[in-house]
């Protein structure tokens, strides 16, 4: 799941080094506008509904926690 991810969104958001940090959030990779981008991606590639609650730096903040969130909302 996470190469799947990875590959994803390296193609949706070529500017960003997703394999950089495992704080992408914290360390300032990721910003607001993009988050919104990621979570639009993730809803149309797995039909899935990312809801407010799981919108938290622990699961944006790497791939890992990015795959875990899809996993868990699948």
């Amino acid at each position: 799941m996470e190469e799947k991810i990875l590959k994803i969104l390296s193609e949706e958001f070529p500017d960003v080094d997703f394999t950089a940090s495992d704080a992408l959030v914290d360390d300032g990779i990721l910003d607001s506008l993009t988050i919104t981008g990621i979570i639009a991606t993730l809803t149309m590639e797995f039909g899935i509904t990312i809801p407010y609650e799981e919108i938290i730096e622990e699961n944006f903040n790497s791939i890992k926690g990015l795959a875990d969130m899809v996993e868990r909302l699948s």
